[in-house]
Parts: structure tokens; C-alpha cells; sequence
């Protein structure tokens, strides 16, 4: 694997190499003919979205970031995932070609490679951080500014959608290492609209560039977590092509939750009253989930003819079993606290009154713990649905290896030694 990891590493460090150089030809060559990129929502200039075709992603992607802004990428990790793509995270660091205004913006990179040349890309970053470099030079071609959290005319359905830099739907706020994202709809019970799934990625994308941040609480405003999608926001937006919009609505969605899967620190939910349609996914995104005892887990999906998102058919199956999932799914059939704590979707359940402070306590106690070492334990945990036996204990011995040379560990074992308790600092 290592090895997969250094041929690929090489690729990649000379395609960066040749990005900054500008170098077309060397560009050109590293990429497939069918190569496809996604960038971020919200890069305006038409950058976001996707570009199919290596041409394409020069003019309109790379070259196109380069006519605004003078940028370098600066990767921290590579990382081999599962699925055979390569993981690049980083910091991206520039300014504004006109404005001359410095920036700088955490990035996340999934690179697929085929036969030596480099056939597609994810590319996840905060995209407020660019357009905020361009400062008063620039409009972006009025991509960003354009309607904010509702779907824009005649957009195309394959085209993501730009969301505001100011957050209307979520509070995130980040004290003393922990970084609460909480959803802030309550008068619609905090109903996923296009802004709340457009704002999902980009607090997501926040939280995993702010290295302060050592435990992540997520919980929902008033009496429910959230109802799941919008109803109201479907029959007012959708027109004739309900699957146009959906589409447009998952796909910054889903990538929230690609990204809240890679961070270093854990995730705790608490989830009360309603938790439904594909906000159950902010239940799947946490390693520790806390639920009120009024808490109710419905899929919904079949109750108003859809087949389901946010990853619930992915994780449920694994989380309560088949043949649970397939009556939560088929039956539409809600599954009480009680349920979810025997069954093993949730952690704990308590009075409703006392969810939140329970849930800010555990994030709390989570951010004054090792958090070098809780991002390995995320990692293996997650990724061991997909490995056998040997090579989960493989990746293990990987992961202990890099925990065991974090300061933390160090002063771990020594505090232990002196009989102390240990102080950890989260690096």
C-alpha cells in the first residue's frame, strides 16, 4: 500500500509543481482524456461545479483560479481511501490578483488515478475565503451573488449551486476546541431546504480547516433535530422536474457529510424530537449519537414516493441490521429512543430537558482528550466495514505507529509512569 501511496504522491507533487508553473503541456500529460472534475460550490467565475474533459478543467478550472487569484497548495496528508482514490488535504494560500486582499482556505482533494494519469477529481474548500479575496474587484460574474438559497432558473442539472458566505441556517460557533453546528430553521423544524444544504457543506468545510477544533457537537434549534426535507421548498421550487432539484439540493449534502467523515475530531449529535428523511444523516455522521427520550428516527422517504439520501442505506443496514433497516425503509416505520439505544443507532438516551447539556458535556470532555489519537480510532472504526481481518490489524498497527509519536502520547505515557494524569493538547 505504501508503495501505491509513493507512485501516486509523485504523480500528484508534480502535477501541483506544474499548476504553479502554469505549465500547460506538463498539465495536459498528467491527465486522462476523459478526466472529470467537481469543484467546490460557490467558486464563482463558473469554476464550481463540473468540468468534463481535461481541456475543459484547464481553461475553465485551473487557469480560470489563476486569472483571479494568485494561489498555491500547500499539502499536509495523502492518504490511500478504500475505494482506490488518493486524498490530498491541505491549505490553500493566495490573494487577490486585483484586489491584492491575502486568504488562505483548508482544501480536501480526492484524486482517482488509472493507468499512470490522473482521471478525476473532488475538490472540496471554503469558497467564501476566495470570493472574500476578490474583495470590491470582482463580481464573479454574479455567480455567487445570484439568489441565494433558492434554485436558480434554468439551471442546469448537473450544475451545483453557489451558496451565500453568510450562514442564515446553521449557527457554528467554536469555543474552548469545540465547534457547535447547529441547525437554525426552528419555525419550519428545521427542514432542509437548498440554503440549509448548501450551508451544511460550508460549515463543514469551515470546521475542518479551523485547527482549533477538537470535538464537534451538531443538534438543532426548538423541539426537533430536524424533520428532514422541505415539502414546502419542493412544491414551490421543483416545477415539473422534482429530480432536477433534488439532485441539486444532495449534492452539497452529501459532500458535507464526505467531509465531516474525514475530520481528525469526533463528532457528537444529539438528536430530540423529529429526526428524519435525510437529516437522519447527521445521526450517521457522529461517532457518539445522544437522544431524548422524545426522540423519533423515521426514514419518510416512502411516505412521500422517494428512495432516500444522506447515506441511510449505507449506514443503517450496518448500524441495526437488514432486516431493521429494511422495515425502517419499506414500513416507514419510526424507531423510538428506547429502540435506537438497544438496537445500537444512538448511544444513550435522556430526558429531553437534559439532551443538550449531556451532548455539550461529551464534546466537551472529547476536546480535552487526544484528538491525534481519536482520528485514527475514527478512521479504523469507519473503515473497517470495508477490510479483512488482516488487513484491519494491518491498519491498525499504522495507526498506532503515527498516535505513539504525537506529543500527546508522549507525555501520555509519561504522566502514566508518574502516576500523573495526563494533560492532553490535541497534537
Amino acid at each position: 500500500m505504501s508503495e501505491i501511496v509513493g507512485s501516486a504522491r509523485v504523480l500528484l507533487e508534480g502535477l501541483y509543481d506544474a499548476l504553479a508553473a502554469g505549465d500547460r503541456d506538463r498539465i495536459t500529460s498528467a491527465l486522462t482524456d476523459d478526466f472529470v472534475a467537481r469543484l467546490t460550490p460557490g467558486l464563482p467565475f463558473g469554476i464550481g461545479g463540473e468540468h468534463v474533459g481535461a481541456e475543459a478543467m484547464i481553461r475553465d478550472g485551473w487557469f480560470r483560479i489563476g486569472s483571479h487569484w494568485r494561489v498555491r497548495t500547500e499539502p499536509a496528508s495523502y492518504q490511500l481511501l478504500e475505494d482506490g482514490r488518493l486524498q490530498v488535504q491541505g491549505t490553500y494560500r493566495g490573494k487577490g490578483r486585483e484586489s491584492g486582499l491575502p486568504f488562505e482556505a483548508w482544501f480536501l482533494h480526492q484524486w482517482e488515478i488509472r493507468d499512470g494519469r490522473i482521471s478525476a477529481l473532488t475538490q472540496l474548500t471554503d469558497s467564501a475565503a476566495f470570493v472574500a479575496a476578490l474583495g470590491d474587484s470582482g463580481s464573479g460574474g454574479g455567480a455567487h451573488q445570484a439568489n441565494p438559497g433558492r434554485l436558480q432558473p434554468n439551471r442546469p442539472e448537473n450544475a451545483w449551486y453557489a451558496p451565500a458566505p453568510d450562514l442564515a441556517t446553521i449557527d457554528l460557533t467554536v469555543a474552548e476546541g469545540v465547534a457547535t453546528l447547529c441547525l437554525s430553521r426552528p419555525e419550519a423544524r428545521n427542514a432542509i431546504d437548498q440554503r440549509l444544504a448548501d450551508e451544511l457543506l460550508v460549515a463543514a468545510v469551515r470546521i475542518a480547516g479551523d485547527p482549533s477544533v477538537r470535538a464537534v457537537l451538531i443538534c438543532g434549534e426548538g423541539p426537533d433535530l430536524t424533520v428532514g426535507g422541505d415539502i414546502g421548498h419542493f412544491t414551490e421550487h421543483a416545477g415539473d422536474d422534482l429530480g432536477a432539484l433534488l439532485r441539486q439540493m444532495t449534492t452539497p449534502f452529501h459532500l458535507a457529510f464526505q467531509v465531516l467523515a474525514t475530520l481528525g475530531a469526533p463528532i457528537v449529535t444529539v438528536a430530540q424530537g423529529a429526526v428524519a428523511g435525510g437529516g437522519l444523516g447527521l445521526v450517521y455522521a457522529a461517532d457518539l449519537v445522544v437522544a431524548a427520550d422524545d426522540a423519533r428516527f423515521v426514514t419518510a422517504f416512502a411516505a412521500i414516493g422517494l428512495s432516500g439520501d444522506g447515506g441511510g442505506t449505507w449506514h443503517l443496514p450496518r448500524r441495526i441490521g437488514p432486516a431493521r433497516a429494511a422495515r425502517a425503509y419499506l414500513l416507514n416505520e419510526p424507531i423510538t429512543a428506547a429502540q435506537a439505544v438497544e438496537w445500537g443507532l444512538v448511544a444513550e438516551a435522556v430526558p429531553a430537558d437534559e439532551a443538550r447539556a449531556r451532548g455539550e458535556e461529551i464534546a466537551r470532555r472529547l476536546a480535552s482528550g487526544p484528538t491525534r489519537a481519536f482520528a485514527g480510532m475514527r478512521a479504523l472504526l469507519r473503515e473497517s466495514w470495508d477490510r479483512s481481518l488482516p488487513d484491519q490489524l494491518n491498519a491498525e498497527v499504522e495507526a498506532l505507529v503515527a498516535a505513539a509519536r504525537t506529543d500527546d502520547a508522549k507525555a501520555a505515557v509519561a504522566a502514566f509512569a508518574a502516576k500523573q494524569r495526563p494533560a492532553f493538547q490535541g497534537h
